[in-house]
């Protein structure tokens, strides 16, 4: 990419000289005539000058193709936690672009949801400090509770908002649609967390049937499910003897390891999710990437334990 020539197209469209770029940023028309003769190289700190006096974001000064700014757009969504508006904006009209240009469409909507998730998220951030702010003020009033439960996902009391069913209704019709065969395994997972979250047992059995011939079942996930539903059912006993008879068969797998920790933290049989997690990770030490969530749920542990 020749930044140089690509800055002195933009002086020139904005009828600029060098003179008068290099005023505006404060140096000498020397660096500029430089910069677009190829001699040196902008210095990085200016770049956001450079960019704001050309009128243009500093993706388009980089005059980026398609594929790198689809690439750039994905590693800033990664790694930062709030965009301006103009850079969301800029995103936002660029991806509505591509997907009607762009062969992978799915790819670009994905990558739209991910951009007002980001935008949703760094918004519910915001809402929960002002709501807890406000609660804090006034713990008598009501008004703001709501909109914690929204930003952090507290429970809700009431099923007719706390129940799953709209996300239900989609995995189903989304199973219903699938073209794959013999089918695709990843939403079931969905579905089936759904159900047991809203004790439809019947129904989460009769996904979990499917779900044990797909070709991308998990073996280790079988009794793990099997005992989900037992405890949906209330049947805290049959579960537990599902998980320990696994143990036996799935002891060395990682994976089975980090859900047997799930399910006794989620019994609050904190010393046993300890124990798990920490074999979890252990289990794989070799794996890359090498994933944190096992430390991530110690430590949440021993948040709750005071300690």
């Amino acid at each position: 990419m020749d930044i140089g020539n690509k800055i002195k197209q933009l002086r020139v469209k904005c009828r600029m000289t060098q003179e008068s770029l290099a005023n505006i940023l404060n140096i000498s028309a020397q660096s500029v005539s430089k910069w677009e003769n190829g001699v040196t190289m902008p210095d990085i700190t200016l770049l956001p000058s450079i960019s704001g006096a050309l009128g243009v974001t500093l993706d388009e000064l980089f005059d980026l193709s398609a594929e790198q700014k689809l690439e750039h757009i994905e590693r800033r969504l990664d790694i930062e936690e709030d965009f301006t508006d103009e850079i969301f904006s800029g995103y936002e009209a660029f991806l509505k672009d591509q997907a009607d240009a762009h062969q992978d469409k799915g790819r670009i909507f994905s990558l739209l949801a991910h951009l007002y998730h980001h935008r949703m998220e760094s918004d519910a951030r915001r809402v929960s400090k002002y709501a807890r702010s406000a609660i804090m003020l006034s713990p008598e009033k009501k008004e703001c509770q709501w909109l914690l439960q929204k930003a952090e996902g507290a429970a809700c009391w009431d099923w007719n908002i706390s129940n799953h069913t709209g996300v239900i209704d989609f995995y189903k019709s989304v199973i219903e649609n699938d073209t794959a065969s013999p089918g695709s395994h990843i939403p079931y997972y969905e579905i089936i967390d759904n159900l047991l979250a809203d004790h439809r047992t019947r129904e989460a059995r009769e996904y979990f049937e499917i779900y044990k011939v797909l070709p991308g079942c998990k073996p280790f996930l079988v009794p793990v499910y099997e005992a989900y539903i037992s405890l949906a059912e209330y049947d805290e006993k049959r579960a537990d003897g599902i998980m320990e008879k696994a143990l036996c068969e799935f002891g060395d797998n990682g994976g089975f390891l980090f859900e047997s920790a799930q399910y006794h933290a989620r019994k609050c049989n904190y010393e046993k999710a300890i124990q798990f997690y920490e074999a979890s990770f252990a289990a794989d030490e070799n794996k890359k990437p090498r994933y944190t969530d096992a430390l991530d749920g110690i430590a949440t542990v021993y948040e709750i334990l005071g300690d």
